[in-house]
C-alpha cells in the first residue's frame, strides 16, 4: 500500500539538479503529458512501434520521402550525409523490406581540350579517356568555357555515346540561349581552348582572351574554377567592361594586381563532371550486332557503362513526379569546390541501379520541392550561369522536367526574391508553397500565362533558421525561425 500520493509535476527540469527536482521530471525519451483536470499533467509513453528495415544506415539520414509508384509499390527512400572520411553519401530506396543503393555517381577529369566539330553542324565530339563506356544515360558538366570551331562550349551536357564505340569519344550537342540547335563555323579536329586571363600592374582591369566569346559590353561572364593570377584571384560573376574584338574582352577585379602575368583556367585544361546513369540497352546494339555469340542473345554485346564515384553530401532534398523520385544533393563549398549540385531522378520501373542527372535543369541548386496544380519542380538557391544566385527560383514547364527555358510555348521560368540574403527553404502547402529567407515568408500562386507563378511576401521578421524546419498540419503551416516558432493560419503569421 503506498503511504502517500505522488504527483509528478509536469515537463522537463534540467535547472534543478535530479536531487532538487523533487516531485519533478529532469530527463525522458519517448513520452508526453496529457491534461488530467484532477492530476494536471500525466506522463503518458508515446506507445511502441515496428522496425521498418532491419539494419542501420551507413549515415546519418538527412532526408526521408515516402511515394507510391504507379504499380501501388510503395517507396521510402533516404538521403544520408557524408560516411566517414570516404567522402560519399548515400541515396537509397526500401520497397517491401528491400534495400537499394542508388546513390547518384560521378567523376571529373582535368585533360588537355581536345574537340572535333564539323562547319554547319551542332554536333560537337569530345575525346576524354575517362569516358570509355559512356552511354546517352550520362552527362557532362564543363564549367571552363572552350572554344571550339566558332562554338563556346559551356553548362551541362547530354551525352551521346556516338554509337557505343569502345572508343574515348563522345558526341554532346551544341545549343543556344532558346534551346535550338546552334552550328559550328569551322571544322576543328582535336582542337579548342579555354579562356586565359592577363593583369597589369597597379590595374584592376583583367584581360580575357577567350575565341569568339561572342559577349557584349554589359554582359555577365561566370568564372566557376578559382584562378589566381598577378596577385588577384577571380571567381564569380563579371561584368564585361570593354569589347576589344572578337578574341578579347575586359573585366574588372575586386583589388589590383600587384604583378603584370598571364594564366589560363585550369591551367590550360578542361574541366569536365561526369554524371553516369545506367539504362536498359541503347539502340544500334540489337541483333546482328558484333561477332558471332558476343553478349546475350537478341542484344549484341554489352555496354559497359562508366560509373565513377559515389557522389557527396551533406544533406538532400527528395520529392517525388508521380512515381518518379526526385531527388537533389546539397554540398559545401569545402565538398565541392566548383558547385555541383544538379537534380536527379529514379525510376523504380525502369530498372536503373543508380539515379541519373535530369541534364536539362539547372546544375547548381540548394533545394526544390515539386510544385502544385501543375506539377513543375520549384528549385531554391539556383543558378543561370553556374554561379550560385541564393534569392533565385527556377522552375520547370508543366509536367515536363527536361524543359527548363523559358519559352512562349511553354511554363518554365524564373523569380530573383528580392529581399533577404538567401532562401532558407521551401514546402508545397495545402494551397500553394511556401518558400522562407533567411528574414521573411513568401506565398506562391499558380496563376498561369504570362508570369505563370505569383510571389508575395506575407511577413517579415520570421525567417526559417534551417532548411527543414517547416512543416504543415491541418491547413496550418509551422516553422522555427531563428528565434522563435511560427504558425499561419486564418488570421496571418503569429
Amino acid at each position: 500500500m503506498p503511504h502517500t500520493t505522488l504527483k509528478l509535476i509536469a515537463g522537463f527540469d534540467q535547472n534543478e539538479t535530479p536531487v532538487l527536482n523533487q516531485a519533478g521530471v529532469s530527463s525522458g525519451n519517448l513520452i508526453r503529458y496529457v491534461l488530467d483536470k484532477q492530476q494536471g499533467g500525466i506522463i503518458q509513453k508515446l506507445g511502441g512501434w515496428s522496425r521498418f528495415y532491419a539494419n542501420t544506415m551507413a549515415a546519418k539520414v538527412r532526408a526521408l520521402w515516402a511515394w507510391a509508384d504507379t504499380g501501388a509499390n510503395q517507396h521510402l527512400a533516404s538521403g544520408t550525409e557524408n560516411i566517414g572520411i570516404t567522402g560519399q553519401a548515400q541515396l537509397s530506396v526500401i520497397t517491401n523490406g528491400f534495400f537499394q543503393d542508388i546513390t547518384p555517381r560521378s567523376t571529373a577529369d582535368d585533360i588537355a581540350v581536345s574537340v572535333n566539330t564539323t562547319s554547319g553542324s551542332s554536333t560537337v565530339k569530345v575525346n576524354d579517356s575517362v569516358t570509355t563506356g559512356i552511354s546517352n544515360y550520362d552527362c557532362v558538366y564543363i564549367p571552363a568555357h572552350i572554344s571550339v570551331g566558332g562554338l563556346i562550349l559551356f553548362g551541362l551536357y547530354a551525352t551521346d555515346p556516338d554509337g557505343f564505340s569502345a572508343g574515348t569519344q563522345y558526341t554532346i550537342y551544341s545549343i543556344d540561349t532558346l534551346g535550338n540547335p546552334l552550328a559550328a563555323t569551322a571544322t576543328v579536329t582535336t582542337g579548342g581552348s579555354v579562356a586565359a586571363f592577363t593583369t597589369t600592374n597597379t590595374s584592376n582591369n583583367v584581360n580575357v582572351f577567350l575565341t569568339g566569346h561572342g559577349y557584349s559590353v554589359g554582359a555577365t561572364y561566370p568564372i566557376l574554377i578559382s584562378t589566381a593570377v598577378g596577385g588577384v584571384t577571380l571567381y564569380g560573376n563579371y561584368i564585361v567592361q570593354v569589347v576589344v574584338d572578337a578574341n578579347n574582352f575586359t573585366i574588372w577585379a575586386n583589388i589590383t594586381a600587384t604583378s603584370t602575368a598571364t594564366i589560363s583556367i585550369n591551367s590550360g585544361n578542361a574541366h569536365y563532371i561526369y554524371g553516369f546513369g545506367v539504362g536498359a540497352i541503347a539502340g544500334g546494339s540489337g541483333y546482328g550486332i558484333g561477332g558471332y555469340g558476343s553478349g546475350g542473345y537478341g542484344s549484341g554485346p554489352a555496354v559497359t557503362p562508366s560509373l565513377g564515384t559515389p557522389i557527396a553530401a551533406m544533406n538532400w532534398s527528395l520529392d517525388n513526379w508521380g512515381g518518379i523520385l526526385i531527388s537533389s544533393p546539397i554540398a559545401p563549398a569545402a565538398v565541392n569546390p566548383i558547385p555541383y549540385q544538379p537534380i536527379y531522378m529514379w525510376d523504380p520501373l525502369s530498372g536503373s541501379p543508380t539515379a541519373t542527372v535530369i541534364s536539362a535543369a539547372p546544375p547548381v541548386n540548394d533545394g526544390f520541392y515539386v510544385a502544385m496544380p501543375q506539377r513543375q519542380i520549384m528549385a531554391w538557391g539556383s543558378t543561370s550561369n553556374g554561379i550560385q544566385d541564393p534569392l533565385l527560383v527556377r522552375w520547370c514547364d508543366i509536367s515536363n522536367f527536361n524543359q527548363w527555358i523559358p519559352l512562349v510555348t511553354n511554363q518554365a521560368g524564373s523569380y530573383r526574391i528580392p529581399k533577404g540574403s538567401r532562401i532558407v527553404g521551401g514546402i508545397q502547402g495545402p494551397q500553394q508553397g511556401y518558400m522562407w529567407t533567411d528574414i521573411a515568408l513568401w506565398s506562391l500562386q499558380y496563376i498561369g500565362q504570362p508570369y505563370v507563378w505569383s510571389f508575395n511576401e506575407i511577413a517579415t521578421g520570421c525567417g526559417l533558421i534551417s532548411r527543414k524546419a517547416a512543416a504543415t498540419l491541418g491547413g496550418a503551416v509551422y516553422w522555427m525561425g531563428p528565434s522563435s516558432f511560427f504558425t499561419l493560419a486564418a488570421n496571418g503569421v503569429e
